[in-house]
């Protein structure tokens, strides 16, 4: 079920790395270099497997950008942070 956007900015008080705009919830993560920019989405997509649930994504060399929104209900669910939440678990490993 799409939240509303009140309740996607009160849930993004706690994933102070993304903001909400263009009906999605948007991240920017920095590497040290591409090799663990790329070690990092690797573990990201087993996660998305795992979730049933895939980014919209992009990497150039050492940042990687995110973008999550659920496609069926037409905008952000909780699955979309739930998926943040591991992606955050993810990203902290590898900093």
């Amino acid at each position: 079920m799409k939240l509303d956007d009140s309740t996607i900015e009160k849930k993004l008080l706690r994933f102070p790395d993304w903001e909400f705009h263009k009906n999605a919830i948007h991240a920017e993560f920095e590497f040290d270099n591409f090799k663990d920019c790329f070690s990092a989405m690797s573990r990201i997509a087993f996660e998305c497997e795992a979730q049933n649930h895939h980014p919209d994504w992009s990497n150039v060399y050492n940042v990687l950008k995110i973008s999550l929104s659920t496609h069926d209900a037409g905008g952000v669910t909780q699955k979309d942070f739930n998926l943040a939440a591991a992606i955050e678990a993810i990203v902290e490993v590898e900093e």
